[in-house]
């Protein structure tokens, strides 16, 4: 049945339903003494609803489905293999400490597995929740007969407004273990569901105003309450242990170089979220032993198993994603010779988007659409991109700038039907919520320059997990092909270029380094600054004129010497601007450094 909108377990009911003394003092003393749990009531009335409810026998609430919350309630054999493998690891805590404790399932896995236990503290903003832990304790207890009975604290409270101070300054010679299910959800999400458990707001990372705009401002709960705990408690014996997204704990190492928490044996393994949680993200248990001197790197394993993945973290300055590969690559650690562009961005596909059926065009609203041809261009997506030469596309786009900020006037003189088709559409631009359409003119587009009507492009995609490039060549009638934005791309003047780079980029050797450095459990795998990374100059250093006439048609050797003539111009123009930089960067009354930068 449910109590305080809580379940409440039959020993629990028949305990309270047997009790002879039911005042708040004597009842919290003599639960005191069986689970350990100080003030399980806080007020005579909560003895009294609970009383009532187990006369009534009915349930009085039905529970709210928290999982929009990123609540999701961690299941008793999770907890329990967690805490078993916790103890195959040599982990023997003194001091429990859950941050967001929940139903208490964690807590009664803890329990049952370690013995020297001293002191538990569990916090947990929902109140509902608060009862059906300390009910599943009291339960635990009346079931399990125990000669070492821990002092327990179950608070409702709000963890980012809990003072985890107090605990740290009491435990300072004890062995603690962190351990918890923070919810899977980020900041942003939570504040659009009207929640008000939420931090503080701050720019904890530190970002740029730019980026926070831009997204990277946003972070995951449970990414911001492993930070707190790990400042908080970092230099005390002891261990951390959380079920987190994936992406939580590679923030977490890409932060540990410039923070240096007292982390050390720092794990990750990998659980099945669908299994567990039913829900599609790849997630993990975190692990680290604390106060120790700091690691940068982590092994990932299987939870299941154990069984070693892989090791990544930091390789002297470079976060890598598999630092074995990386070690046998790492000469290719450099700087791209030329700069990777994303495609363009609209936000508005419905009708930015078109696609043909005998012979007309049509929007994604399934419209026809008489318009010029002359603003329409193929368009490719990373759906679109499997390593393959491609010269045709399955989608269209109007294209209306050339630039970035061009103003769009023009559009209404030379091209009236697309201006007509796009002002009777313009409620889809209006509703645009990202602010960098705001204050640029009428149908702005975002990811467009001269580099997007290159006739020739080499191509990824960076929502997929393939690390092949494709070379895009113009459409039968001569026009460039666009790219949207989960795609990058380098644009070239001549095909023999393209088709070079393109080779280049899908030897093995470049393969593997990509492979080394791309997380490929990630959003978005592939970025622009991991492409940027890939040294061209240093590949064709391993890269014969007979391995590209064998993939090459109608290739020469005065093609090949021309291209790394060409390299070797754009590595020496790079060199010239961070020498330039680096001298203006110089104060007034200091002398530049001749040996920082060498030509």
């Amino acid at each position: 049945m449910k109590v305080f909108e809580a379940n409440i377990t039959n020993p629990a009911i028949d305990f309270f339903d047997n009790s002879n003394e039911l005042l708040l003092e004597t009842l919290n003393s003599e639960l005191k003494s069986i689970c350990g749990i100080n003030s399980f009531f806080t007020t005579q009335l909560e003895i009294d609803a609970l009383t009532t409810a187990i006369l009534s026998k009915k349930n009085l609430i039905g529970e709210t489905d928290r999982a929009e919350y990123g609540d999701f309630q961690t299941n008793k054999q999770l907890s329990d293999a967690v805490c078993k493998l916790l103890m195959k690891q040599y982990i023997s805590p003194e001091v429990i400490i859950e941050p967001t404790c929940g139903q208490g399932n964690f807590i009664i896995s803890c329990l049952n597995t370690f013995e020297d236990i001293k002191f538990i503290y569990g916090i947990e903003v929902y109140k509902p929740y608060v009862w059906e832990a300390k009910f599943a304790i009291l339960d635990y207890f009346l079931n399990n007969t125990k000669d070492n009975i821990p002092e327990i604290n179950i608070y409702h409270f709000n963890v980012f407004d809990f003072n985890f101070n107090e605990i740290y300054n009491k435990h300072k010679n004890h062995k603690i273990l962190i351990i918890g299910n923070p919810p899977w959800v980020t900041n942003s999400k939570l504040s659009s569901l009207g929640s008000d458990n939420l931090p503080t707001k701050s720019n904890f990372k530190k970002h740029s105003g730019f980026d926070a705009i831009t997204g990277k401002g946003n972070f995951d709960i449970a990414e911001y309450i492993s930070i707190k705990l790990l400042s908080i408690f970092s230099k005390l014996n002891g261990n951390f242990a959380f079920l987190v997204k994936n992406s939580v704990v590679k923030n977490i190492l890409l932060e540990q170089k410039k923070i240096k928490y007292r982390m050390s044996n720092i794990q990750q393994f990998n659980i099945d979220a669908k299994k567990e949680f039913s829900v599609s993200v790849k997630a993990c248990l975190f692990l680290c032993s604390l106060n120790k001197d700091p690691d940068l790197t982590i092994n990932e394993h299987d939870f299941y198993t154990t069984a070693l993945i892989r090791k990544y973290g930091w390789v002297n300055e470079k976060f890598v994603a598999n630092v074995e590969l990386y070690l046998k690559t790492r000469n290719i650690d450099g700087n791209f010779p030329f700069t990777w562009r994303q495609g363009i961005k609209h936000d508005a596909s419905k009708i930015m988007e078109l696609e043909t059926l005998n012979g007309h065009l049509i929007n994604n609203n399934k419209e026809v659409v008489e318009i010029e041809e002359e603003l329409v261009f193929g368009l490719l997506k990373s759906s679109d991109l499997k390593g393959r030469v491609i010269d045709s596309s399955r989608k269209y786009t109007i294209v209306t700038q050339k630039k970035i900020g061009q103003e769009t006037k023009y559009i209404k003189i030379q091209y009236p039907k697309t201006y007509n088709y796009l002002f009777d559409n313009i409620e889809y631009f209006n509703k645009r919520k990202s602010s960098i359409y705001k204050r640029k003119p009428a149908f702005s587009i975002f990811g467009i320059g001269d580099y997007s009507f290159k006739p020739y492009k080499v191509a990824i995609a960076g929502m997929y997990k393939t690390t092949v490039f494709s070379l895009i060549k113009p459409d039968k009638n001569g026009k460039p092909i666009m790219l949207d934005d989960t795609c990058y791309f380098v644009g070239f003047d001549t095909q023999i270029e393209a088709e070079i780079t393109r080779v280049i980029l899908n030897k093995k050797i470049t393969q593997n380094f990509i492979q080394s450095i791309a997380f490929k459990d990630a959003k978005r795998m592939m970025t622009k600054e991991l492409l940027m990374r890939i040294d061209l100059n240093e590949i064709i250093n391993h890269t014969s004129y007979a391995e590209l006439d064998a993939q090459i048609d109608n290739i020469n050797i005065e093609d090949w010497i021309y291209y790394k003539s060409q390299l070797i111009k754009k590595k020496f123009e790079k060199n010239q601007q961070l020498t330039l930089f680096v001298e203006q960067a110089q104060p007034n009354n200091t002398i530049p450094n001749a040996g920082l930068v060498q030509n």
